[in-house]
């Protein structure tokens, strides 16, 4: 009987330095990966991109070389899964993405920054006890289960900026 190929991921953010909590976490899924005879991943998780920082992708990698773990797959060596930027994988999510939407299990939702902090502001002044985005306030919001399928589209048409819930 043979084993599953293990494959085992380490996903860090280029916001700056890789910190020892990083390392500490790469090491583990390191050895996890080599005890198992498996593969360990390094993808890089570049979707906050106000808070990117420029050569920190280059630092993470050499700060894991240096630490003496070997990438077996990543976006410096490639490999069958790739690509391994979070942010170039989108084309690959939009499918799953629009089937959730379709058959009723993820909306668009099209609030801004703004009224999300007013909608907890309200929510703090009710004395709520768990002030954030739910299956209750999320009704009094600007999204596809508020608005009508006219109006989605309207919004999508013209670019205006949303999440998928």
């Amino acid at each position: 009987m043979s084993s599953p190929n293990v494959r085992v991921r380490f996903a860090p953010s280029p916001t700056g330095p890789l910190h020892m909590g990083g390392v500490r976490t790469a090491l583990y899924n390191y050895l996890f990966a080599k005890k198992a005879k498996g593969s360990f991943i390094l993808r890089i998780e570049d979707t906050d991109q106000k808070r990117f920082i420029k050569g920190a992708e280059e630092y993470i990698i050499q700060s894991l070389e240096w630490c003496g773990l070997q990438i077996d797959e990543g976006p410096t060596i490639g490999g069958e899964y790739g690509p391994y930027r979070q942010s170039e994988r989108k084309s690959l999510y939009k499918k799953f993405v629009d089937q959730l939407i379709q058959d009723g299990h993820a909306y668009y939702a099209f609030d801004t920054p703004g009224e999300l902090d007013e909608m907890r502001m309200r929510l703090k002044a009710a004395k709520v006890t768990v002030p954030q985005y739910n299956a209750i306030s999320r009704m009094g919001m600007k999204n596809a289960l508020s608005l009508s399928n006219d109006e989605v589209q309207r919004r999508l048409e013209n670019g205006d900026p949303y999440v998928v819930r």
